[in-house]
């Protein structure tokens, strides 16, 4: 370039730049007789120079703003997609010839500057007239590969060819996937049939009375307890509860304290024909009568020292280490009763976390826990026969019944390890080592804690861990396998209306934590708000069909009705709406990405802060009160009460925490209670979370671990 075009240069630049909105034309002098590496260098002084009329770097902004940068996306936007639709332009520089260069359609490795790049441009024929449109989609390789890219292409058609065959046609109605890929996401990621087991966990473990009858089936504090002893004990304990009129469809509520009464009780009760009810006798007394009256139960089976905690109402309390029941259990035999049992009866009822402000009972039956002890142990990697499981959770959620049902169906051996002795590591770890514990459930959290103060190898037993009841970090993960070395590490994913757990798979240490795939007899479908199947790779709701189901909801039909909805890919059959964001991975494993309304998983808990909330409001104190989950300092996701009232700040937060203790257990209490003047609102009348403020003080969880 030389200097009898410099103002040709200027020219160009200003109309170059100028096309765009909100851009400042730079103008630079360019007299005498500048290279072009010169013109660059003036530019860019100008562009300098023109902070001093207030016109400021991007780079400048970018360093005052300083926001939180990640090496994993683009700042702004992670897609682009650019439509080129106008004339080609002419640059018209005296003694200057242009020529255009496509960037596109190189087979040669570059760098993207996005994730997904569409680039779309019109094509014509030889008289002008329009021919359609080409373009080509280019991803980042580190994120996706080349049949991803093949897949928004296609799709992306698709769409075009429907919205212009029918310019009327909803965006909404259009399916994104064609006959292959529908076959895909429904069928060949569903293929889990196979015959329903003929044997319930009960029928099991009485083969193994039979066969090893002497072998250790429960271990407590060290105290041995042989599968014939257990036997016998149930044996009893059924023919008492059918003589106080237990049988198949009754509800028998056991307040045990962790142990083997509360194995014999489950069994005792199964014998019977009955299903049974979990009751954590730590609940405040409200919580626990309303359980006991909800679920209708008819019997409640518990220890002298529980017995005077538990609410006074209709329900006959029977404590079970009573002289005076032990002497009426010794008057029956050691045979078990003479009942017919069916597939369909009631297994258990477990209540859970309810958005009305109360808990609602999940009904499961014994032929969805049959198919749940016939797949999932071979899935995790537990033995045929034998094995040692260790037990850390309550037995009042279906969490540690992935041990429990396993251990008693295959004739291996249960410890249970002393509630005080679950949240010391070293404990822990000492006694996986002593006794040869091989196998063992924990929630991520629960695991976390213990891995944080000792060695997290040593939490791993020789024949791996598997984790459930919440999300696990990716970088955690890492560095449990690393941890493990050899030592399987399987995630397990499942909600309660689904008996335990319906999804499975062992964990590589990878980028992605995947949730694995189906049990058997289970179908899982990626679903959209008009429920159709979503694309591999794409985010949709989790729904859940097949053998895994619970009936419902006890005495809600209401409820049961919204969430267990008619299945538009089987014949007349039910699935689950979980309320679980997901997506599908290439090979069908699938991926967990939150919920889609506001439930989350606190310590391994299912908590809905609408229930608090709900509860919260009667308390005098409350004028008006908010209940969110938000993370902590250190990550982990905290209860935050956010108050407003009238009366003194202080004396009302007080009463506020007084009032909750007393009405919800502990893993529902708020770990901090903010007073604020008014309840941010968004536009629309709803509450605006990203306005409400951070907790002055850290949050703690109180007495919990």
């Amino acid at each position: 370039i030389g200097s009898a075009h410099a103002g040709r240069v200027d020219e160009a630049l200003d109309d170059l730049v100028g096309s765009f909105v909100n851009t400042v034309v730079l103008r630079a002098d360019l007299s005498g007789d500048p290279s072009f590496a010169q013109v660059l260098a003036r530019v860019r002084e100008a562009a300098l120079a023109g902070a001093a009329h207030q016109d400021v770097p991007f780079e400048r902004l970018v360093e005052e703003i300083a926001p939180v940068r990640s090496m994993a996306r683009h700042p702004l936007f992670q897609v682009i997609l650019t439509k080129q639709d106008t004339i080609d332009a002419v640059l018209d520089l005296l003694g200057v010839e242009a020529t255009g260069v496509s960037t596109g359609g190189s087979t040669t490795v570059s760098t993207v500057k996005f994730d997904v790049d569409v680039l779309v441009s019109e094509t014509f024929d030889e008289e002008g007239r329009p021919a359609g449109l080409r373009g080509a989609v280019t991803v980042a390789a580190d994120l996706f590969d080349e049949s991803f890219a093949g897949r928004v292409a296609s799709g992306w058609t698709r769409v075009l060819e429907a919205v212009t065959a029918d310019p009327q046609v909803s965006l909404g109605a259009v399916d994104l996937l064609d006959e292959e890929e529908r076959r895909q996401v429904v069928v060949d990621f569903n293929d889990s049939a196979d015959p329903a087991p003929a044997e319930s966990v009960v029928a099991l473990f009485e083969g193994w009375v039979l066969r090893t009858p002497d072998a250790v089936a429960v271990v407590v504090d060290g105290v041995e307890t042989t599968f014939a002893q257990v036997d016998a004990r149930a044996n009893r304990l059924a023919r008492f509860l059918v003589a106080q009129g237990v049988g198949p469809e009754s509800v028998v509520a056991l307040a045990l304290p962790r142990g083997v009464d509360t194995v014999v009780a489950i069994l005792a009760v199964w014998k019977a024909g009955a299903g049974y009810l979990p009751v954590d006798a730590s609940q405040p007394v409200e919580r626990v009568a309303f359980v006991l009256r909800d679920s209708r139960a008819v019997l409640l089976l518990t220890d002298e020292d529980t017995a005077d905690e538990l609410p006074a109402g209709k329900i006959r309390i029977v404590a079970v280490d009573a002289e005076a029941t032990r002497a009426g259990l010794a008057v029956f035999e050691q045979s078990a009763p003479a009942v017919t049992h069916h597939p369909d009866d009631l297994a258990y009822v477990i209540y859970t976390s309810g958005s009305s402000g109360q808990p609602k009972g999940v009904a499961v039956t014994q032929a969805a826990v049959a198919n749940y002890v016939a797949s999932v142990p071979d899935r995790l990697g537990f033995p045929s026969s034998g094995g040692r499981f260790a037990l850390l959770q309550a037995q009042v959620t279906d969490l540690g019944n992935t041990v429990l049902f396993a251990s008693l169906a295959r004739g291996g051996q249960l410890h249970i390890l002393p509630e005080g002795a679950v949240t010391d590591p070293l404990a822990v770890a000492a006694y996986l080592v002593e006794h040869r514990i091989e196998h063992l459930k924990v929630v991520p959290s629960h695991l976390m804690a213990l891995g944080a103060a000792g060695q997290l190898s040593d939490l791993v037993p020789a024949g791996g861990v598997v984790l459930g009841g919440e999300a696990a970090p990716v970088e955690w993960v890492r560095d449990l396998v690393a941890a493990a070395g050899g030592r399987p590490v399987f995630n397990h994913y499942g909600p309660t209306e689904t008996t335990i757990g319906v999804l499975t798979g062992r964990l590589d240490g990878g980028g992605v934590v995947s949730v694995g795939t189906p049990i058997r007899n289970v179908r899982v479908f990626v679903l959209d708000d008009r429920l159709r199947p979503v694309p591999v790779g794409v985010a949709g709701e989790l729904y859940v069909a097949g053998a895994a189901l619970a009936r419902g909801y006890v005495g809600q039909p209401g409820l049961t009705g919204q969430r267990f909805v008619g299945c538009p890919f089987g014949d007349g059959e039910r699935m689950y709406r979980t309320g679980d964001r997901v997506r599908h991975l290439a090979d069908g494993r699938l991926v967990f990405l939150g919920r889609v309304d506001d439930q989350v998983k606190i310590r391994g808990y299912r908590v809905e802060p609408g229930e608090i909330q709900s509860v919260l409001t009667g308390c005098p104190a409350v004028e008006q009160i908010a209940v969110v989950a938000r993370p902590d300092r250190h990550g982990e996701l905290r209860l935050v009460a956010y108050l407003v009232t009238d009366d003194d700040p202080d004396t009302a937060v007080e009463q506020v925490r007084r009032y909750a203790a007393k009405r919800l257990p502990e893993h529902l209490l708020p770990t901090a209670v903010v007073v604020i003047d008014a309840l941010p609102l968004t536009s629309n009348g709803k509450l605006d979370r990203r306005a409400l403020p951070e907790p002055e003080t850290p949050t703690t969880a109180g007495t919990g671990r």
